[in-house]
């Protein structure tokens, strides 16, 4: 949701014609927990909530971009073509210091962050994934997975939201799923697993978009981060395979048989990553509700029922 502070679309699209020169006209999509996107023609303007740090989304992007490089399907922002001087009006409305040097990827509009992309035409699944959907999904992450391996990137500003409590230390913002054993067992699997490199973080079905049956396009790369694959692997395999070990296990499969960088995941390794992966969603079901999001009963019953597979996965 994005906040109720947004800048008007009108100011920002004059800032994204004289940064990127894209214009066109606006269509608002649909999607998007934190950030507004419009389609702009061929281009798509996304908006992120204030107060969000822009160096934190120039390491995502910078991510994305090495990607691209590599993967067709990763989809990665435009930099910034020409060092101009913006007009004076419009300046005045940056944070940045002017003029916006070449190869920008983002702008900061009263307090929004605005990046702008390719449009990637595509959509994302509406319905569990079938079995060629899940293992195109699995193939693909492990192609992305190749294309990052060799990426040594700077350390990212702030951990990612995913990192919290995934090296052993207890996360206080999940207290009903407190659960020390875990939080060893962390621990011991980081210790043990020392190859790092940079992850999609958010690898779920609405951020890959289908186009007759096979994956096109791997977008929001917001929450990328260093770290091991085999965590990125797990949490996959669970939201792909709709958290049911039969699926789960044909995903992990399909990933290895494509040659992806994380190694084998045996079933207490699968489990306790997934367990890491679902008090990550019980922590921002609570952040959610703390800027205001209203939960209805589905919302409820889906968290509720988290926190028992959260119980039941337990070694």
């Amino acid at each position: 949701m994005i906040d109720d502070d947004e800048p008007p679309a009108a100011t920002v699209f004059q800032v994204v014609a004289e940064v990127w020169g894209v214009t066109g006209q606006a269509e608002r999509l649909s999607g998007g927990e934190e950030s507004a996107a419009y389609r702009l023609g061929d281009h798509v303007v996304r908006i992120g909530p204030a107060g969000h740090d822009p160096a934190e989304a120039r390491w995502c992007h910078a991510v994305a971009l090495f990607a691209a490089r590599l993967l067709p399907e990763a989809v990665a922002p435009l930099p910034a073509p020409l060092p101009d001087p913006l007009s004076a009006p419009l300046a005045d409305r940056l944070a940045d210091p002017l003029p916006v040097p070449a190869g920008t990827t983002l702008v900061q509009v009263a307090g929004h962050p605005v990046s702008v992309w390719p449009y990637a035409a595509g959509a994302p699944l509406d319905a569990e994934p079938s079995a060629a959907e899940l293992v195109g999904g699995a193939r693909l992450l492990a192609r992305l997975h190749r294309a990052l391996a060799d990426l040594r990137p700077p350390p990212r500003p702030r951990p990612a939201f995913q990192e919290t409590g995934l090296y052993g230390e207890p996360p206080a913002d999940a207290p009903e799923l407190a659960d020390p054993e875990l939080d060893r067992w962390l621990a011991a699997f980081h210790a043990a697993h020392p190859a790092r490199h940079p992850l999609h973080g958010d690898y779920h079905t609405g951020n890959v978009l289908f186009r007759h049956g096979a994956p096109v396009a791997v977008l929001d790369w917001d929450e990328a981060f260093t770290g091991a694959p085999e965590v990125e692997l797990a949490a996959a395999a669970a939201e792909w395979g709709e958290y049911e070990p039969g699926p789960a296990k044909e995903f992990v499969a399909a990933y290895h048989e494509a040659g992806g960088t994380a190694g084998e995941l045996d079933d207490e390794t699968l489990a306790q990553l997934v367990r890491h992966k679902i008090r990550r969603e019980c922590a921002y079901f609570h952040k959610a509700a703390g800027r205001g999001d209203a939960h209805d009963e589905d919302d409820l019953a889906y968290h509720h029922a988290r926190l028992a597979l959260f119980r039941d996965l337990r070694p």
